[in-house]
């Protein structure tokens, strides 16, 4: 009876691999489906390209897509943080534009240093989200009304900043542009990237397995860890080779996913990280606890903030020029989509930064397959909307699994 009463998962962790599996089909059935559904989507998506188009499975295909996906991806990864307190952020669009054309202002018109100008244009998304923050933390305005004002007031303030011009073209060999225009091509840099990513990722499990073993709480065996550091070695090493066949490693891609791991590290091992999920658990709850909800909501729509704004650099550096249309059409809509559908809820309290990579490449991976068969972009929009209404779908599907689980 004493064994039936302790928590499954750490009777798993006991059994070794075979517990291991045993808790992955437990949490199946309870309806934690974690980042399954978008990966094995990811798979049947490139599977059916590659039948379709041979080239879609190409290193310049790929390796075009893997820097593609950086702009939106970043404006992602804060949407991220405003959907775990299961609020919306409708007006990363715009900021991201308005970032662009600041940017673009001071560098070009004023002649400010570039490195300057980059750190002025982030500030300025950053501020533009702690001040919606403000009002949705402090005031009581709803995020969505706060955010559509905002959306509406910076873009007309990005138009103001831009003149009459309405384009400004950016210097094609500056530090903008080099951001999504540089490529390291000794093939030791993907491969070594690849080493080390393996590597640290085996000695955090590994710290992790013996600090808990040395407190006596039940860890994951080593066979585990082997196994989940192959495979991410098979994964690691294979990008790297694909992306040495072209160009070699983007230097936008290795910012992507450094600022991923960053905030991945944020949520995950910081008590800043732990008090985001209790307010998007229940705010109420936190509120008791002693968290200070305004402060949290206040950093997280700045962070948000401050992301948009370096989405709509990484942007404006793939096209070099900041123009009129800068932040708008599908971009709010693909930075939202791609956090949804890569496995943060609506609804709030569950997700992970790597969620905006996942949902980018679902995303991008549609627009370069239908790019590369010469399908009308509205084909596009309808499939990608179907996909995030599929998301949506199996999000609430599973909570209610949950619920009836009693784990949710």
């Amino acid at each position: 009876s004493a064994v039936l009463a302790r928590d499954p998962r750490l009777i798993a962790r006991e059994e070794g691999l075979r517990g291991e599996f045993k808790e992955f089909g437990r949490r199946l059935r309870s309806g934690d489906l974690g980042s399954l559904p978008v990966v094995v989507g990811l798979v049947v998506i490139w599977a059916i390209f590659q039948s379709l188009e041979p080239n879609f499975i190409s290193a310049q295909n790929l390796t075009n897509l893997s820097v593609d996906l950086v702009g939106t991806g970043m404006i992602a990864v804060g949407i991220v943080f405003v959907l775990l307190l299961g609020e919306i952020d409708l007006s990363v669009g715009s900021v991201s534009g308005l970032a662009a054309a600041v940017f673009a202002v001071l560098n070009i018109n004023q002649g400010v240093p570039e490195w300057l100008a980059l750190i002025v244009a982030i500030f300025c998304g950053a501020v533009i989200g702690a001040v919606h923050g403000f009002f949705f933390a402090k005031v009581g305005v709803p995020a969505f009304v706060v955010t559509l004002a905002g959306l509406l007031a910076w873009n007309g303030l990005m138009l103001q900043v831009l003149g009459s011009n309405g384009t400004i073209n950016l210097d094609d060999q500056g530090l903008l542009a080099s951001l999504t225009s540089h490529y390291f091509s000794d093939i030791s840099a993907a491969y070594g990237l690849a080493t080390v990513s393996v590597g640290l990722y085996f000695l955090s499990s590994w710290l992790d397995s013996r600090r808990r073993k040395a407190v006596g709480i039940p860890s994951r065996p080593m066979s585990d860890i082997l196994l989940r550091t192959a495979v991410l070695a098979v994964l690691a090493f294979t990008a790297a080779y694909w992306l040495n066949q072209y160009k070699g490693l983007p230097l936008a891609l290795v910012i992507f996913l450094a600022v991923i791991v960053a905030f991945d590290y944020v949520l995950r091992r910081t008590s800043y990280g732990r008090k985001v999920f209790a307010l998007g658990g229940n705010v109420e709850a936190a509120r008791r606890a002693g968290i200070n909800v305004a402060a949290i909501r206040i950093s997280v729509f700045t962070i948000a903030g401050a992301m948009a704004a370096v989405g709509g650099l990484f942007l404006a550096s793939r096209i070099t020029s900041a123009s009129q249309t800068s932040g708008t059409g599908n971009l709010l809509m693909n930075a939202i989509a791609a956090a949804v559908i890569g496995g943060t809820s609506l609804f709030g309290g569950r997700g992970k930064t790597w969620s905006a990579l996942l949902g980018m490449l679902v995303i991008q991976s549609i627009a370069s397959g239908m790019a590369l068969m010469g399908i009308a972009s509205a084909i596009q929009f309808m499939i990608t909307g179907a996909v995030l209404l599929a998301a949506v779908v199996i999000d609430s599907i599973s909570r209610r699994t949950q619920k009836t689980a009693g784990r949710a």
